[in-house]
């Protein structure tokens, strides 16, 4: 047996990111390379940015990989360069009609170490999610999850005539000579049913009917896959129980907004905008690598006695000026008497996560504001901690007051390049949100300025027009809620 290849196939859930389980996330965070299929939410990603990605993916009788190959190249790729982690990020549960067996009994075959991890199907949590449960004390005692692919040959429909639930996975296209072959087993045609479409995503959309009209239902709907469809008497349940459609049902439902983030960053922003219905994408197009000369901080504030103020204005000056205070030996007590002014609220919230509380924030975010109101006299010294990329703003806002302003390098901002598929559904997007004016040049640089922008405070705003962004709205306040409203706002006026 090969002694470092080793395969996860991993069931990634139904849709929803929330629903990956916490050793799913963990194999994720362990792999060398990642293949995901069509089903996999993209999202998903987030977990192993340090990982070669490979998208493999199936949809419906249209297959751009056979499962052959796949097979093939999971193989291959837990044999490279003397065994590599691979995670095979699977649509759903391995095992529920995820071909996993084969895939199991290939690493078997190859004496390939494996594992499986579980994943929630989408035969309960789709219905769940539309307000069906598959069972209920006084309704339904059992269930059945059957393959809609009539290709698999005779379902034996007449053996299933006491199961009080039916699941049927992959059966859009064939829903009218299902339903047909389940009357004609014995199945009553006014029996309730609902067929189920991205199911646990901001797409969902579902439709009800009985076993004799669903078929034309969702035709005239125009659902099809990925779709579930339950037969039974739990689906008169949805009037009651349906929850996920109500809650999705705000100017977001069904928008893809893109969030713009750092590559090692997670974006609570994203939660929000999901919670609104959004089908969010996140797109690194930035991230924070060393400074030029690492020992620059650290040497700038050696004689803390010379400085009156510590500029920081972003949360990773904040990260920086931490970092080198540990690499040196150091804590807080080495700044001294210096005073700290914060650029904003989130910089001010950093701070005070490492025990500081910024001595100074503008009423106004943004470093013009930062300069306009420091509390500083003509010939204080100010030395200003940022990235190779920092505008000039603050420096000529206090130089214009005769504040002696300093620079140093704590880290620098670089491009951090999406896939090909992150960038397809870039392109896709109603909204980009934008929290920096760096986040809008690397936008602009990497996919053009024909989007429509949600932006965080009137300098990005700036920036944006700057680059050439024609639709931009800003948040009103310097918050998250405020950015989503933002994008609300924004995708209402397109």
């Amino acid at each position: 047996m090969t002694s470092r290849a080793f395969v996860s196939l991993i069931g990634a859930g139904p849709g929803d990111p929330g629903l990956l389980t916490l050793k799913g996330k963990a194999a994720l965070e362990r792999a060398d390379v990642v293949l995901f299929d069509y089903l996999a939410n993209p999202e998903l990603l987030k977990w192993c940015p340090q990982a070669r990605t490979v998208y493999v993916g199936k949809k419906g009788f249209s297959e751009y990989v056979s499962q052959e190959q796949i097979t093939a190249l999971v193989l291959r790729a837990a044999l490279e360069n003397g065994g590599q982690r691979v995670a095979r990020l699977k649509g759903g549960d391995v095992y529920v009609f995820g071909r996993g067996g084969e895939e199991a009994e290939a690493c078997s075959l190859a004496g390939i170490a494996f594992e499986i991890v579980p994943g929630i199907s989408s035969a309960i949590a789709a219905p769940a999610y539309a307000g069906i449960p598959v069972t209920h004390r006084s309704v339904a005692r059992s269930f059945a999850v059957l393959t809609g692919n009539v290709k698999e040959g005779d379902a034996h429909y007449e053996r299933l005539s006491g199961i009080d639930t039916l699941v049927l996975l992959m059966g859009v296209r064939n829903l009218d000579v299902i339903a047909a072959e389940l009357i004609a087993a014995g199945r009553a045609p006014e029996t309730p049913a609902a067929t189920i479409q991205w199911g646990t995503t901001p797409q969902q959309r579902t439709v009800t009917g009985t076993l004799m009209t669903i078929a034309a239902e969702v035709e005239r709907a125009g659902l099809e896959a990925p779709a579930v469809t339950v037969v039974g008497e739990v689906v008169r349940l949805r009037e009651r129980l349906r929850w996920f459609d109500l809650e999705h049902s705000g100017a977001l439902a069904g928008k893809n907004v893109a969030v713009t983030r750092t590559r090692d960053g997670g974006s609570g922003l994203a939660d929000l905008l999901r919670s609104r219905g959004a089908n969010v994408l996140e797109v690194p197009l930035i991230r924070f690598a060393p400074a030029s000369d690492p020992g620059a901080v650290a040497d700038a504030l050696h004689d803390t006695g010379a400085l009156d103020w510590l500029l920081l204005t972003s949360n990773q000056a904040v990260t920086s000026l931490f970092e080198t205070l540990d690499a040196a030996g150091l804590d807080v007590r080495a700044l001294g008497r210096i005073k700290i002014a914060a650029v904003g609220p989130s910089t001010a919230r950093s701070l005070l996560e490492h025990g500081l509380r910024a001595d100074f924030v503008p009423a106004t975010p943004g470093a013009r504001h930062l300069g306009a109101e420091l509390p500083a006299g003509a010939g204080a010294r100010a030395l200003h901690l940022t990235s190779q990329l920092a505008e000039d703003e603050l420096q000529e806002a206090l130089e214009a007051r005769g504040v002696l302003y300093g620079r140093v390098e704590g880290y620098r901002t670089v491009p951090a390049q999406p896939t090909q598929n992150e960038l397809e559904r870039l392109k896709a997007a109603d909204v980009v949100t934008l929290a920096s004016g760096s986040a809008a040049r690397h936008l602009a640089a990497l996919a053009g300025t024909d989007f429509t922008v949600a932006v965080m405070g009137p300098q990005t705003a700036d920036a944006a027009r700057e680059l050439g962004f024609r639709s931009v709205v800003v948040a009103a306040t310097p918050s998250l809620e405020a950015l989503v409203q933002a994008a609300e706002l924004a995708v209402a006026g397109t």
